[in-house]
């Protein structure tokens, strides 16, 4: 989601409040503007979801821009400022017009602090692959850390899991895996045994390769920049670019696993 502050909300309303007043979106009809967000986005503005706080333009608005990703919100909040920029456009000089042109600033400045948020990370490579009570903790207590946006203190347990996933990938090819065998072997018997089932294009094989060393970096950042000891943790920005980068990885292999089974 985009996240957006209360202090951001109250600016872009009262930015839309122009020029028909509080409560309308713009110039907008309620034909007009649920026309403009199919036509432009695919959207249906007055979905029963949008309209938990109410239906009128405004607050069907409001609850889309906290519901969509930060992209869409983004591509939301520009087309609408670019519609009241024209609108402005015909305002005569007045200090009317100037009021309205200082929220239009305030409403760009709104625009350019979303645009500078990181986009949200998600634990798409993260699942409960087995029933498991304790893999089904770990899952739950990665998904909290992220929601509360400390990438830094998942960083422990993404190791964790990563160890049970190779393990568990071992497992199902008839291996076992030694409880103090690095994460970085246990990837490195499991890359080939991907290898020896799939015909792999050089790249996706070459890029195996080298994730044998990024996990054997990932064994010292869990020992001595996590939550797994008493460690200075990494710099948020840092760990949410690792937290990213271990994740991608996991994609791709469950993608490459469902392809060993024709799925």
């Amino acid at each position: 989601m985009a996240d957006l502050k209360r202090s951001q909300i109250r600016v872009i309303e009262e930015a839309m409040a122009f020029p028909r007043g509080y409560g309308y979106v713009l110039d907008f009809s309620d034909r007009t503007i649920q026309e403009f967000f199919e036509d432009e986005f695919g959207i249906d503005i007055f979905a029963p979801e949008n309209k938990a706080n109410g239906s009128s333009k405004r607050n069907c608005l409001t609850m889309l821009l906290l519901r969509v990703d930060q992209q869409t919100a983004l591509r939301v909040l520009r087309a609408l400022w670019e519609r009241r920029e024209g609108l402005l456009e015909s305002l005569p000089s007045s200090d009317e017009a100037e009021t309205a042109k200082a929220k239009s600033r305030a409403f760009q400045q709104v625009i350019n602090q979303v645009q500078a948020e990181p986009a949200p990370l998600t634990t798409a490579g993260v699942e409960a692959f087995v029933r498991d009570r304790t893999l089904e903790e770990l899952v739950a207590d990665i998904e909290r850390s992220l929601a509360a946006n400390k990438p830094e203190v998942a960083i422990d347990h993404l190791h964790t899991y990563c160890m049970k996933k190779f393990s568990h990938l071992l497992e199902v090819r008839g291996q076992t895996c030694d409880k103090d065998e690095p994460l970085h072997s246990r990837f490195g018997r499991y890359r080939k045994c991907l290898e020896a089932e799939q015909s792999l294009h050089e790249f996706t094989s070459r890029a195996l390769k080298s994730f044998i060393s990024l996990f054997e970096c990932f064994n010292d950042l869990r020992n001595n920049h996590s939550l797994a000891h008493d460690n200075q943790l990494l710099a948020p920005m840092e760990a949410r670019f690792i937290f990213s980068s271990i994740s991608a990885i996991l994609v791709m292999l469950r993608a490459l696993e469902s392809a060993r089974y024709g799925e």
